[in-house]
């Protein structure tokens, strides 16, 4: 490599962690350098970069959101048994994590069940399939959330712990 390449290739560097262009910087050197042997037109070249870039953004938001959620690990609406509890209904469930219309209102999910009905499991694999189709949820326990609104003074919840436990995703 040219001294003026190296430099260009240390200022493209520098500039692009500036403009925080993470999923560029990543690529960008091998990118052009098959474009310059492919001999591609400046305006490829610049698309397969932005291509790039949008990739990395997504797979980086898809990983905040799913820590964020705060979702206990393995529950998937795949490993969910339906037929261990048919009161529950596939249609339903999926209709739910398809995420249209309930949470454009704004509307909460809230599960109710005795202890071992799958709740848990309900409501951590609905909030992965809403991740993954871009929404923020946040995946949390009955006593946690009564606690976390008690302190804030927002409601008054029992003292008393509940047989039936619920999960809520927001």
């Amino acid at each position: 490599m040219k001294d003026g390449n190296k430099i260009d290739a240390a200022r493209i560097e520098l500039l692009l962690g500036e403009l925080r262009l993470s999923g560029v910087k990543l690529v960008w050197a091998a990118l052009a350098e098959t474009a310059d042997k492919e001999g591609w037109p400046a305006a490829r070249f610049l698309a397969a970069l932005a291509e790039q870039e949008m990739v990395e953004r997504s797979r980086r938001r898809f990983q905040r959101h799913l820590e964020e959620a705060r979702l206990p690990p393995g529950k998937t609406l795949d490993t969910f048994d339906f037929a261990a509890v048919p009161m529950i209904s596939k249609a339903q469930v999926q209709a739910l994590a398809a995420g249209d219309a309930w949470i454009e209102k704004g509307a909460n999910l809230l599960c109710f069940g005795p202890p071992g009905g799958g709740k848990s499991h309900l409501a951590a694999a609905l909030g992965l399939a809403l991740i993954e189709k871009g929404w923020r949820v946040l995946f949390t326990r009955t006593p946690t959330s009564c606690k976390n609104y008690r302190s804030r003074g927002a409601i008054s919840c029992s003292r008393r712990r509940s047989p039936s436990s619920t999960n809520i995703i927001c």
